[in-house]
């Protein structure tokens, strides 16, 4: 069983904005695989069914983003997993935007639902799906622009992105992480930091 989880935050005054990228993932998953992420359990909202053949639980943590770690900790015990059975799907201000990167570890960078799942879990060893929304501006509040409803160009970025993160969560889980890494991993995306709220 593999425990692929999409960070955001509930509720629809934050269900179009670059901080629920995770979550647009999750429902890409989810409508390619014909399954239904709506079963309410440990603060989250579950659907368990197949990927590319591999058994999956996908989640959308319902608790705020700065308190994913719960939901993902309370469901790891729940389905008998560990961290290496972990995908972690999220939005990436130090990515520019469209761009996707895949890492095997690393810390949490400013970006507080990793924080909360490194703490939760504690370990900084489980996969993440980076998808990047990095202003082309300067932006004195990374949280507010996070956290604003994007605009029509950027919804289509983010489809975009969603689907090819959907992409690499099936190469992930057939082929392995490095596979994925080296298909995905586009030569020119800023380094190993990550940072974000």
């Amino acid at each position: 069983m593999r425990l692929i989880v999409g960070l955001g935050n509930p509720g629809m005054a934050y269900a179009w904005t670059p901080h629920n990228l995770g979550f647009f993932a999750v429902d890409q998953i989810a409508e390619r695989s014909r399954i239904r992420v709506e079963r309410p359990e440990a603060k989250s909202l579950v659907g368990l069914g197949s990927v590319a053949g591999c058994a999956v639980a996908l989640v959308k943590p319902r608790t705020m983003m700065n308190l994913s770690g719960l939901a993902v900790r309370d469901l790891l015990q729940r389905y008998e997993c560990t961290p290496a059975d972990l995908v972690v799907l999220y939005d990436d201000v130090a990515l520019p935007w469209g761009s996707l990167r895949i890492r095997e570890r690393g810390t949490a960078g400013g970006h507080n639902g990793l924080k909360s799942i490194i703490g939760a879990v504690g370990t900084l060893e489980f996969l993440r799906v980076r998808m990047g929304v990095q202003p082309d501006h300067p932006v004195g509040d990374l949280a507010a622009y996070v956290l604003h409803p994007m605009r029509k160009a950027e919804l289509e970025i983010a489809e975009e992105m969603a689907g090819q993160a959907a992409d690499a969560v099936e190469d992930i889980l057939t082929q392995g992480a490095g596979h994925a890494m080296n298909r995905f991993n586009r030569r020119g995306a800023p380094p190993e930091e990550e940072s974000e709220i």
